[in-house]
């Protein structure tokens, strides 16, 4: 395997790791013509978005508390 199937088989897992979404299957030949920088920086953003979604989760989680000793 390439790396950059390795680099689109990442991006794959992480599509699929979000709740409530149904899985993705991404064909290697969309995004064969990419280099590996531009899918690395598909990774990264996908991570960033993730990081802020469960950042934002637990924000609202902690909130709950807040709102509960006021």
């Amino acid at each position: 395997m390439s790396r950059n199937e390795e680099l689109i088989k990442e991006i794959e897992t992480l599509l699929n790791s979000y709740k409530n979404v149904s899985q993705t299957a991404i064909n290697p030949a969309l995004l064969s013509f990419m280099d590996e920088e531009s899918l690395l920086g598909i990774i990264e953003s996908l991570l960033i978005q993730k990081e802020e979604a469960i950042s934002t989760v637990d924000t609202q989680w902690l909130e709950q508390f807040k709102s509960g000793q006021e």
